[in-house]
């Protein structure tokens, strides 16, 4: 790349783990992770899985996983190659998330050496296809509640996995409708206690659910989702178990435990601690959706952008040539808020990225332990985050398909199947809207000792003192922040528009108030009216949620900003960012207006700055483009690159 400016930007956004994304752009080959759009559903997942083999054969299946495995590079490292595997189809994205992330990931995070020993090296060059068997048809979000149950069986000391009503069938599973040979199944453990059973809550095991000729086992009914909106090349389907009978040792173990005579172990004695202990550990799917999701979001407002810098339409008065559509402020009105908000998204989950392999992917001496508060506020905004980026995805890539006129509805250009495909990231690792009741319910707890049942009554007299004394403490200890904060103060309130302070105390102000007004409309709950009073303040809760994760991605951007060297790359990259904040600040003006955050003089100028920035922005389009670092050869659509259409060959 001999762009210094495209070069210092991508310098930035690679972040800590450069390493890998450089090392996957030198393997980026198309016939690799590229998919055929006009193929039928069946050849597509024959493609894919021919495709998850080859990109095992090359070690991306080992990424993250234990050293003494065979595991290559750190835990958190995984998560970055995902993101720079969101660059090429969508389905082996998803595919190989499945197999190396879910069902691998649980084996790994859950399991002990009994599971690793027999499992973990087939799971990662792909010679054992699995499946991560949680969600039910019963049972999506509220995993707690899943129907399937894992009884004990004393006398022949093994497990029985059943499915006793038809909605605890587990279903939209990942490689269930064809590949999987074994399944990481979620149920209800319990051990015989005279007439009844004693409960442990959910659990998991690892089973078989095909024999080596590809035929289900005994007892196990596998069904096919079919065609879905997206994804062809995954093979969704359905799992449902009939008294299927495995060996005690496939409880996956490493926080609970069974004995032979159904002694039941576990150094977590809370079930509710437990429960969410188990799936912290499972924390990564989430940060890998996002960064997933993320990814083709810049690969499609990269498309847009180059088309827009390209294509001419309508000329100017006493113009010899039509203009560049680039050129019209509408244009990149539509583009550029969306490109600077890539910007800043990248920089958050480099952010929780770094914090998830702290937490999760460096051991600590014996007998130490990360602080819960640490893991649980990486769980919150890692929740946040996913849900934002997910939907920011969706925005970006039906905003860059109509940018590019008909030409984007043309399967070659890329961007057609990329939307099918991302919409399903709002659902899956956790509904979004589920997610950010999830960040407002961990604000509101302030992050306590158990995700038990929400006690609003209890609950809603710290949301005050969080405020004034928790909340703005977390980034005191920023310096770079705080430096920000002290220059914002001492600015002419009228002329602080490009200021980052400025910028950064609105997001501020945002947060804080929305978190402690929802704190007052939940004061008056009691047991009988708790989730009442809850239910009917939804768009407040989800709003403080909001804010929250937009404070945390500006935090983390500004944060980014400071560590770079001084130069055009850095000036160019305030620039961007100061475009997300006011693009921001710009879609909630009626709040802003409403809390007297701003006045009407004071509203007109956030717009008119955004347009001046999106002006200023536009003569370092190729390099903005250039700088999200994605693989060129991983971008074959004949409007970006020039080449002609092969529907005119």
């Amino acid at each position: 790349m001999n762009d210094p400016i495209a070069t210092g930007l991508r310098d930035a956004l690679d972040g800590h783990y450069r390493e890998i994304r450089e090392e996957f752009r030198g393997q980026a080959d198309p016939a690799l992770l590229l998919g055929d759009p006009g193929a039928s559903t069946q050849e597509q997942r024959e493609r894919v899985t021919d495709q998850l083999g080859k990109i095992a054969a090359l070690g991306h299946g080992r990424v993250g996983f234990p050293a003494a495995y065979g595991g290559t590079h750190d835990y958190g490292a995984s998560c970055a190659l995902f993101e720079m595997q969101g660059y090429g189809d969508l389905s082996l994205l998803v595919k190989g998330g499945v197999q190396f992330g879910l069902f691998g990931g649980a084996v790994a995070r859950l399991g002990s050496a009994r599971h690793h020993d027999k499992v973990l090296s087939g799971i990662m060059n792909a010679e054992i296809l699995g499946s991560f068997a949680m969600t039910e048809i019963g049972h999506g979000s509220n995993v707690q509640r899943l129907e399937t149950t894992i009884t004990f069986d004393p006398a022949t000391d093994e497990l029985v996995v059943d499915s006793p009503t038809p909605s605890a069938a587990k279903t939209y599973i990942g490689n269930a409708a064809k590949d999987a040979r074994m399944a990481v199944v979620f149920g209800q453990l319990r051990t015989p206690a005279g007439d009844s059973f004693t409960e442990y809550g959910v659990h998991a095991v690892l089973m078989d659910v095909r024999d080596g000729e590809g035929n289900p086992i005994k007892g196990v009914t596998i069904g096919d989702n079919g065609v879905k909106g997206g994804l062809p090349g995954v093979d969704n389907g359905t799992f449902s178990f009939d008294q299927v009978r495995i060996p005690r040792e496939a409880l996956l173990n490493k926080f609970a435990d069974l004995d032979s005579d159904g002694t039941y172990h576990s150094d977590i004695a809370n079930e509710n601690a437990r429960f969410f202990t188990m799936l912290g550990t499972l924390v990564r799917g989430r940060v890998c959706v996002g960064g997933g999701a993320a990814s083709a979001g810049k690969k499609a407002l990269a498309i847009a952008l180059r088309y827009g810098a390209r294509r001419r339409q309508f000329e100017a008065p006493g113009a010899e040539q039509e203009i560049v559509v680039l050129d019209y402020l509408a244009h990149q009105r539509k583009l550029f808020p969306l490109l600077a908000k890539s910007y800043a998204l990248t920089f958050a989950q480099n952010s929780v990225t770094e914090t998830l392999q702290e937490l999760h992917g460096t051991p600590l001496p014996d007998g130490q332990e990360h602080p819960k508060e640490a893991i649980r506020e990486l769980e919150t905004r890692v929740a946040g985050l996913k849900a934002v980026s997910t939907w920011h995805a969706i925005e970006a890539l039906q905003t860059a398909r109509e940018a590019c006129g008909g030409a984007g509805f043309i399967a070659e250009n890329q961007l057609t199947q990329a939307r099918a495909d991302v919409d399903v990231f709002a659902t899956f690792e956790g509904d979004n809207t589920v997610l950010l009741q999830l960040v407002a319910k961990g604000l509101l707890t302030e992050y306590k000792e158990m995700f038990g049942d929400l006690a609003m009554a209890d609950l809603a007299g710290l949301v005050t003192k969080q405020v004034a004394e928790g909340l703005v403490e977390r980034t005191a200890g920023r310096a770079g922040l705080q430096r920000l904060r002290d220059i914002a103060r001492g600015r002419d309130h009228e002329s602080a528009m490009d200021d980052h302070g400025w910028q950064l105390s609105m997001f501020e102000q945002r947060a804080d108030h929305a978190l402690e007004t929802v704190g007052k409309r939940l004061r008056k709950a009691t047991k009988d009216n708790g989730f009442g009073l809850f239910n009917n303040a939804q768009d407040h809760v989800l709003f403080a949620a909001r804010t929250h994760v937009d404070r945390c991605v500006l935090e983390d951007s500004f944060e980014a900003l400071e560590q770079m060297p001084d130069g055009d790359a850095k000036t160019i990259m305030g620039k961007v960012l100061s475009l997300y904040a006011l693009s921001s600040i710009e879609q909630d003006k009626a709040w802003f207006l409403e809390h007297g955050r701003l006045n009407t003089s004071r509203s007109r100028q956030v717009t008119a700055t955004v347009n001046q920035l999106c002006q200023e922005l536009r003569p370092y389009v190729h390099s903005l483009v250039d700088g999200l670092g994605i693989p060129e050869s991983l971008i074959t659509a004949p409007i970006a690159t020039g080449t002609p259409s092969s529907s005119f060959a």
